[in-house]
């Protein structure tokens, strides 16, 4: 339980259902972050992630600046509960073939874990340590 919830990001993004792909865009960037929750009515009804943006809009011509989020976010959120273990969303990622998983506490969205934060995660636990010489 412990490694998920210090894992994961808690500071959540969000983003309306109505907004440009071209917003979600900048707000990834000056957030620096590779998805957002999409908001639709205070409720989280999906994930829109950068590989959603370049293969659902960018590859297809898409004009970032007057299509909306809702076109190409991800739907249902995939969500692993909070008390599974960093392997555990390991292996989910994989079966599933995404990059971000919803961590949820009873059911509530409490953060965000994404292929980077379970990377750092086993490399800090990881034996033996590679120093540089």
């Amino acid at each position: 339980m412990l490694a998920l919830q210090a894992t994961m990001t808690r500071n959540l993004k969000t983003i309306r259902h109505d907004a440009t792909i071209q917003e979600a865009a900048r707000r990834m960037k000056e957030d620096r972050v590779g998805s957002l929750l999409v908001d639709r009515g205070g409720q989280v009804v999906a994930i829109v992630t950068e590989t959603d943006v370049v293969r659902k809009a960018v590859a297809k011509g898409a004009d970032l600046g007057k299509e909306k989020v809702e076109g190409i976010m991800s739907s249902p959120v995939a969500s692993i509960e909070i008390q599974r273990t960093p392997q555990d969303a390991h292996d989910m990622m994989a079966d599933l073939g995404v990059r971000h998983l919803a961590v949820t506490d009873k059911g509530k969205i409490v953060g965000l874990l994404s292929v980077r934060d379970l990377l750092v995660y086993f490399k800090r636990v990881s034996e033996p340590k590679i120093t540089q010489d």
